[in-house]
């Protein structure tokens, strides 16, 4: 297991190879099961103690590798596939295996949403960062985002940026090729971290900064003017505690962000509606529950976070008579 920093006892032992053999059996048409089932991929889950977290992924990932679940069923199985993906003990699993991968083939790992949607939050995220400096400049709102003075707003190497659940890194290896150049990436997995540095200094993009931190408990004290999260407030959500997690998320990935700033998020588990009505959920937890709130001084007080556009841009399916997309990319505007 490279990369992961485990002391085993027999059992333990015996526990992880029973896993690392639940994780073998996950095939890559499994893999398509789970993504068919929004069931997709991330790298946050739970924040329960290293044991009952080793503890429950192993049991999750034997109940899948053993299960008959396939996505046309009427009656999906008692304990949802998508279960083991809220544990970070999957996540260790998993990129200890591609971190071998990769050191053994070169492989750069799964990209979760696929390539192509992953080139689309990408270029789409460019657009509005450049669209929100425009208007804040016609708007003269001055916040910590707008470049200074004599730079080309076309030049985005000033922004600072920071994804979360980062995985191997390489969505910040696509918005550094469109100009961003201040990026971080943060995950709770060690073995995410060490692959997403390796395939940056091998690529070229040594300049990306990755470290170990958990978005649930974070230790970042630094604000970003973007921040990015592809899949990572779906595993959060697919945690036993996801209602509590994700509340939790809300409230730290927020503070993540400057004011002025725009935090973007790709899911898989949400329409775009759903993720409005949550942040909107959010800003109503965070005055109150007072929609314009009003402080001793008679200011009003607005929402933390706002909804600024959706990538328009992905297929569409109906079903029940409404018209949807497996994968919903929204930005929010920190107010």
């Amino acid at each position: 297991m490279a990369g992961i920093k485990w002391t085993l006892d027999d059992s333990d032992a015996s526990q992880a190879a029973r896993q690392a053999s639940a994780v073998d059996l996950i095939s890559d048409d499994d893999r398509s099961v789970a993504a068919d089932s929004w069931s997709i991929k991330s790298d946050y889950g739970s924040t329960l103690d290293d044991d009952q977290r080793h503890a429950d992924a192993a049991e999750a990932l034997s109940f899948r590798a053993a299960s008959d679940y396939n996505s046309d069923k009427e009656e999906p199985d008692s304990e949802p596939v998508s279960s083991m993906l809220g544990f970070q003990s999957f996540w260790d699993a998993t990129y200890a295996h591609e971190l071998a991968n990769f050191r053994q083939h070169g492989h750069s790992g799964e990209v979760w949403f696929g390539a192509d949607v992953m080139a689309s939050v990408a270029s789409w995220t460019k657009n509005i960062c450049l669209e929100t400096f425009q208007r804040q400049l016609v708007d003269n709102v001055s916040v910590v985002n707008c470049l200074p003075p004599g730079r080309s707003e076309r030049d985005l190497s000033t922004w600072s940026v920071l994804d979360v659940g980062t995985g191997n890194g390489l969505l910040l290896q696509e918005l550094a090729k469109l100009g961003f150049s201040d990026l971080t990436g943060s995950d709770y997995s060690e073995g995410a971290i060490e692959l997403a540095r390796s395939l940056a200094d091998r690529d070229g993009f040594s300049y990306i900064k990755f470290l170990v931190d958990d978005v649930l408990d974070t230790k970042l004290d630094r604000k970003f003017q973007l921040v990015t999260d592809k899949g990572t407030l779906d595993a959060i959500g697919l945690h036993p505690d996801g209602p509590l997690k994700r509340a939790m998320y809300w409230d730290s990935i927020s503070g993540l962000v400057a004011p002025g700033g725009l935090l973007v998020i790709t899911v898989c588990n949400s329409t775009k509606d759903e993720l409005i009505q949550e942040v909107e959920s959010f800003n109503q937890r965070g005055t109150g529950g007072s929609e314009n709130p009003i402080d001793q001084d008679g200011a009003s007080h607005r929402p933390v976070l706002e909804y600024v556009d959706h990538i328009r841009t992905y297929p569409t399916f109906m079903f029940g008579g409404a018209v949807g997309s497996r994968v919903a990319t929204v930005a929010f505007l920190r107010k």
